[in-house]
């Protein structure tokens, strides 16, 4: 599935769509360049699953929870652009942190990746001719709720 995303309006309505259907346990993998807007896309989910105020970029502490009442459920935002290794992913304790909860990954990748994982919602950001687009492959558990 591809979503165009001309402009920042359409990216709040494709992260309010992607909030809406999100439920604990499912990972939102946001994967493009530098630049391409991962970090603004995370930003909508989070503003659209009511966090009022910043939302600040996880590149440098790597991991940032939000809980309810904060939020809808329970939400890790991760940016793993600075890990070397996939293992460091758990070396972090991020399955501690996503019990219960779901998860914004930013540079997927370099976790280990989470597509195999049934409740994965890949979103590949590129640069189009009109803005962006999001190129979107949904795990099983996300047939019927796509956004």
């Amino acid at each position: 599935m591809r979503v165009p995303l001309p402009d920042l309006a359409a990216t709040d309505a494709f992260g309010a769509r992607i909030a809406m259907r999100l439920r604990a346990g499912d990972v939102v993998a946001l994967s493009g360049g530098l630049g391409a807007g991962k970090t603004t896309l995370a930003r909508a989910i989070i503003a659209a699953l009511g966090h009022r105020g910043e939302v600040p970029s996880p590149s440098f502490a790597i991991i940032e929870t939000y809980d309810p009442p904060q939020v809808r459920l329970p939400l890790v935002h991760a940016d793993f652009y600075r890990l070397e290794r996939p293992e460091e992913a758990a070396e972090l304790g991020l399955d501690h942190y996503r019990d219960g909860a779901a998860l914004l990954a930013e540079w997927p990748e370099h976790a280990g990746g989470f597509a195999q994982e049934p409740g994965c919602l890949s979103i590949a950001i590129e640069t189009a001719e009109m803005g962006r687009i999001a190129i979107v492959e949904p795990g099983s558990d996300w047939l019927g709720r796509l956004p």
